[in-house]
Protein backbone atom coordinates (compact mmCIF):
# COMPACT_ATOMS: atom_id res chain seq x y z
CA UNK A 1 0.00 0.00 0.00
CA UNK A 2 1.36 3.37 -1.04
CA UNK A 3 1.88 5.89 1.42
CA UNK A 4 0.43 8.85 -0.46
CA UNK A 5 -3.64 9.37 -0.16
CA UNK A 6 -5.70 8.40 -2.68
CA UNK A 7 -7.51 10.95 -4.65
CA UNK A 8 -11.34 11.02 -3.76
CA UNK A 9 -14.06 12.16 -6.09
CA UNK A 10 -15.40 15.45 -5.29
CA UNK A 11 -19.74 14.96 -5.61
CA UNK A 12 -20.90 18.11 -8.02
CA UNK A 13 -24.37 17.30 -7.16
CA UNK A 14 -27.37 15.33 -6.75
CA UNK A 15 -28.12 13.47 -9.68
CA UNK A 16 -32.01 12.26 -8.72
CA UNK A 17 -34.11 11.92 -5.28
CA UNK A 18 -36.38 8.39 -5.10
CA UNK A 19 -39.91 9.09 -3.37
CA UNK A 20 -41.68 6.50 -2.03
CA UNK A 21 -45.59 6.79 -2.47
CA UNK A 22 -48.93 5.06 -2.43
CA UNK A 23 -50.30 6.53 -5.22
CA UNK A 24 -48.18 7.21 -8.65
CA UNK A 25 -50.93 8.88 -10.54
CA UNK A 26 -51.84 11.12 -7.09
CA UNK A 27 -48.16 11.94 -6.68
CA UNK A 28 -47.87 12.78 -10.45
CA UNK A 29 -51.25 15.08 -10.16
CA UNK A 30 -49.47 16.76 -6.87
CA UNK A 31 -46.22 17.64 -8.45
CA UNK A 32 -48.02 18.56 -11.66
CA UNK A 33 -50.24 21.07 -9.54
CA UNK A 34 -46.84 22.61 -8.49
CA UNK A 35 -44.75 22.50 -11.31
CA UNK A 36 -44.13 22.78 -15.18
CA UNK A 37 -42.02 19.31 -15.31
CA UNK A 38 -41.55 16.62 -17.92
CA UNK A 39 -42.51 12.88 -17.51
CA UNK A 40 -39.07 11.13 -18.48
CA UNK A 41 -40.91 7.73 -17.83
CA UNK A 42 -43.89 5.75 -16.42
CA UNK A 43 -44.32 2.22 -15.54
CA UNK A 44 -46.11 0.35 -13.22
CA UNK A 45 -44.39 0.72 -10.13
CA UNK A 46 -42.02 3.82 -10.88
CA UNK A 47 -42.27 7.56 -12.80
CA UNK A 48 -39.82 9.29 -13.59
CA UNK A 49 -40.11 13.20 -13.56
CA UNK A 50 -37.73 15.96 -14.82
CA UNK A 51 -36.62 18.75 -13.43
CA UNK A 52 -33.53 20.58 -14.50
CA UNK A 53 -31.00 18.35 -15.13
CA UNK A 54 -31.65 15.99 -12.27
CA UNK A 55 -35.00 14.23 -11.71
CA UNK A 56 -37.07 12.92 -9.22
CA UNK A 57 -38.36 8.71 -9.48
CA UNK A 58 -41.50 8.05 -7.95
CA UNK A 59 -41.26 4.69 -6.61
CA UNK A 60 -44.81 2.50 -5.75
CA UNK A 61 -44.81 1.13 -2.14
CA UNK A 62 -43.64 2.43 0.97
CA UNK A 63 -41.31 1.00 3.56
CA UNK A 64 -40.82 3.91 5.79
CA UNK A 65 -43.67 5.31 8.34
CA UNK A 66 -43.74 9.19 7.92
CA UNK A 67 -42.61 11.92 9.74
CA UNK A 68 -42.17 15.12 10.26
CA UNK A 69 -38.04 16.10 9.83
CA UNK A 70 -37.58 14.55 6.25
CA UNK A 71 -37.08 16.99 3.67
CA UNK A 72 -35.62 18.02 0.08
CA UNK A 73 -35.67 21.69 -1.28
CA UNK A 74 -36.22 22.59 -5.00
CA UNK A 75 -34.66 25.52 -6.34
CA UNK A 76 -37.32 27.42 -8.42
CA UNK A 77 -37.64 30.33 -11.00
CA UNK A 78 -40.62 31.49 -8.92
CA UNK A 79 -40.75 31.20 -5.40
CA UNK A 80 -44.54 33.01 -5.46
CA UNK A 81 -45.89 30.93 -8.11
CA UNK A 82 -44.68 27.76 -6.00
CA UNK A 83 -46.44 29.52 -2.62
CA UNK A 84 -49.92 30.31 -4.48
CA UNK A 85 -49.80 26.47 -6.07
CA UNK A 86 -49.54 25.32 -2.61
CA UNK A 87 -52.18 27.68 -1.10
CA UNK A 88 -54.45 26.33 -3.84
CA UNK A 89 -53.63 22.52 -2.52
CA UNK A 90 -54.39 23.92 0.84
CA UNK A 91 -50.54 22.88 2.28
CA UNK A 92 -48.41 24.60 4.80
CA UNK A 93 -44.92 24.76 3.74
CA UNK A 94 -42.33 24.20 6.63
CA UNK A 95 -41.23 27.59 6.14
CA UNK A 96 -44.30 29.02 7.11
Amino acid sequence: MSDKAEKKARALGINHVVLEVDDLDKALEFYGAIFDFKLRGKGAHNAFIDLGDQFIQLTLGRTQAPDTKRHFGFVVDDREAVKRALDRLGIKSIND
